[in-house]
């Protein structure tokens, strides 16, 4: 069937809006956790430690899903559908179980653990699934994938401006997204991009990094993540902090609602820097990306108790470009790897990305008490400045003309 036949455009456009679909539905039981932290804590005393578990929970489970899936190169193994099927279902269950236990315990935190290790069948396969319909927009492509998900993550930012919502019906409402978004899954086609691996292959899960070209790739997202996750964790903190020194009334209130715009802002660079990507260049976009997201860091904690307009202003472009170029990293692994490995080497990527979360998240409060907000954000700074040299380096090898149909 040719790419410009009628029939595979329509089939495309199908699958795809399935997808993203599913894709937010699933992974709804993750966004749940912010909410689910904020609404426990109006309700009940609950102490730092068992309230922030509930997150650390889901996130090591993820990291412990993703290195098994990768071990086990369950994403090019096996249909990507019904890896993300029963995912979604599992991880479904075990939200929907919560909603009948106490907030906090051990229990809590294993069915935390286990949603965690289902998103990792979640929300790599959904990239693998998208990177099969590509055909010269892998980056838009990738790229409307990571947009709905960053519309997905700051929801739990509206849902803490607009007030309470109790939070065994926030659980209910995830598992039941994702039992939908597993079910709904098998509506979508796979592309025609999709070459199986027949067996096991523990050579694709180092190939990572002894190839350099992946290597470079897999350490510019490096540096991407170690700003990402801290920014979107600590920001409606600092706006919240630096409202309040500029006597801005009900500066919780505010700094909950420009989180959210800041966040879901970072739509529009997700899906627009693939669509220049596409044109232009990974390299180009992911560098450029970088260097502005790396600015913003360094001036945004500088200006604590300016002009809101003025912070909100550079928050906006911080929120737009630190998720701009986020796609392109997982679109040039799939346009560099073999193609019996791609859903591997996602895996591996995403994985060590949330690993290095983990560092940079828990380091910024640290910081702020020892250095305040400039160190903290200023620290943040060094990930993008670090991933601009892996992308430029990676722009002089013959090996980048294999991006974005030889645009680098």
């Amino acid at each position: 069937m040719s790419v410009h036949d009628p029939s595979r455009k329509r089939a495309k456009a199908f699958s795809l809006a399935i997808l993203l679909l599913c894709e937010v539905g699933a992974m709804t039981v993750w966004f749940a956790s912010a909410s689910v932290v904020s609404a426990i804590g109006r309700s009940q005393s609950v102490s730092e430690q068992s309230a922030a578990l509930l997150t650390s929970a889901l996130q090591a489970g993820f990291v412990t899903g993703t290195i098994l899936s990768a071990v086990l190169c369950l994403a090019d193994r096996f249909d990507p559908r019904r890896l993300f099927m029963g995912s979604a279902l599992v991880a479904a269950a075990a939200t929907a179980s919560l909603a009948f236990l106490p907030p906090t315990g051990l229990l809590v935190y294993a069915l935390r653990f286990l949603t965690g290790m289902c998103m990792a069948g979640v929300y790599p396969v959904g990239m693998r699934l998208a990177a099969t319909w590509a055909h010269r927009d892998m980056g838009l492509l990738i790229g409307l994938l990571v947009g709905a998900l960053t519309l997905g993550s700051a929801s739990p930012h509206l849902l803490a401006a607009s007030g309470g919502v109790d939070w065994r019906l926030v659980y209910a409402v995830a598992a039941s997204c994702a039992a939908l978004s597993g079910l709904g899954v098998l509506l979508c086609e796979v592309g025609p991009n999709i070459t199986r691996a027949v067996r096991l292959d523990l050579s694709n899960f180092v190939q990572a990094w002894r190839n350099p070209a992946l290597r470079l790739v897999n350490l510019g997202y490096l540096g991407h993540m170690w700003e990402l996750y801290a920014m979107w964790a600590w920001l409606a903190v600092f706006l919240e902090a630096s409202f309040n020194r500029n006597g801005l009334p009900d500066a919780a209130h505010s700094a909950s609602l420009w989180t959210f715009v800041t966040i879901a802002a970072g739509v529009v660079g997700a899906w627009g820097g693939g669509l220049l990507a596409d044109r232009y260049g990974r390299t180009a976009v992911t560098i450029g990306s970088m260097a502005v997201s790396a600015a913003c860091a360094l001036l945004i904690g500088w200006m604590l108790g300016a002009p809101p307009w003025a912070v909100i202003a550079v928050a906006l472009v911080w929120g737009v470009t630190v998720i701009a170029d986020s796609a392109q990293f997982s679109a040039s692994i799939a346009e560099l790897a073999e193609p019996s490995s791609v859903g591997t080497l996602l895996t591996v990527q995403t994985c060590a990305g949330f690993l290095l979360t983990l560092v940079s998240i828990h380091l910024v409060p640290k910081v702020v008490t020892a250095a305040g907000w400039p160190g903290a954000f200023g620290m943040l700074a060094i990930g993008p400045l670090l991933g601009c040299v892996a992308m430029y380096r990676l722009r002089q090898k013959p090996q980048a003309r294999q991006l974005a149909g030889g645009m680098r």
